[in-house]
């Protein structure tokens, strides 16, 4: 059987399209050394070999590799290994937006923003849902000791209230909304202004993000040193998919779980954000990433 690659009209996901499509996608280095041996292992750095060529291959609309990190997307710092205390790398999934796949809201006027729920550069929607504050922390772990990463750049995205990225679903073609890019300060904090994302089939619900050496190397999509997601809990979506408009996360919640889901399943704890708040006075969304 031939399993067709997802696109903009097509309502599956990347994550959806089983594990011979998700390994060599979510196998990192560190999982690979982890899991495998012997052959195994000889595939695995081949399977990771084939990522760190998938920048070199030309740009277009969404295709296999559309969820493949590039180059120096492989989750840690140029000569270095992801550490035990380093939040996991993941796939940036099919609808990053950041280069890899032919689009780039990086490079746009006006990407550098803490209000990220509505459209910029001359779009003019306006993203709805529970406000919510995302408030990020980041850690340099390899300096010998953990400090604040400060002036590292975070771009973060995630999907609507519908379950739908801008840039990619066919009615949001021309927005860009929820998607944004803040510089870390002296103490390796950014916040975001945003709404609550919805959850659809075959994800738990989460927000994306990658994390560059600094602003300059961000809007040039070069330096990265992370890409993953973050996990949302359980009581607090549970919470928030009660407000209209969050109508098909009420029953898309029910389809999957931390321990199915393709990227979590294999452990989530410093992925896992603390979710504070009320749909009445919005949500605050907290988490420390140590890269």
């Amino acid at each position: 059987m031939t399993v067709q690659d997802p696109t903009p009209d097509d309502p599956r996901h990347e994550h959806d399209l089983g594990l011979a499509h998700d390994l060599p996608t979510l196998l990192n280095r560190r999982r690979a050394l982890g899991l495998l041996s012997g052959v195994g292992l000889s595939a695995a750095l081949a399977a990771c070999g084939a990522l760190d060529r998938v920048r070199d291959e030309p740009m277009g609309t969404a295709s296999p590799t559309a969820g493949m990190p590039p180059p120096d997307q492989t989750g840690a710092r140029p000569g270095t290994q992801v550490g035990e205390g380093d939040i996991p790398a993941e796939t940036g999934g099919p609808f990053p937006a950041d280069g890899s796949n032919g689009r780039n809201v990086l490079v746009q006027s006006g990407i550098v923003r803490s209000d990220i729920t509505g459209s910029f550069g001359g779009a003019k929607g306006v993203a709805t849902g529970v406000p919510t504050t995302l408030a990020l922390t980041l850690l340099d772990h390899h300096s010998g000791k953990t400090k604040p990463l400060t002036g590292a750049a975070i771009y973060v995205w995630h999907c609507d209230s519908k379950g739908r990225y801008s840039m990619y679903d066919p009615h949001l073609a021309h927005q860009n909304y929820l998607r944004g890019l803040q510089v870390a300060d002296g103490k390796g904090r950014v916040s975001f202004r945003t709404i609550f994302p919805a959850t659809y089939g075959g994800r738990w619900p989460h927000i994306h993000f990658e994390v560059f050496e600094s602003e300059e190397s961000a809007v040039r999509t070069r330096g990265l040193l992370r890409t993953s997601q973050i996990a949302l809990p359980e009581k607090a979506c549970r919470l928030v998919y009660e407000a209209d408009g969050y109508e098909t996360s009420r029953s898309n919640i029910n389809l999957t779980s931390l321990r199915s889901d393709v990227v979590f399943r294999d452990g989530y704890d410093l992925q896992m954000a603390k979710v504070t708040g009320s749909v009445d006075d919005g949500m605050r969304v907290e988490l420390t990433i140590p890269v």
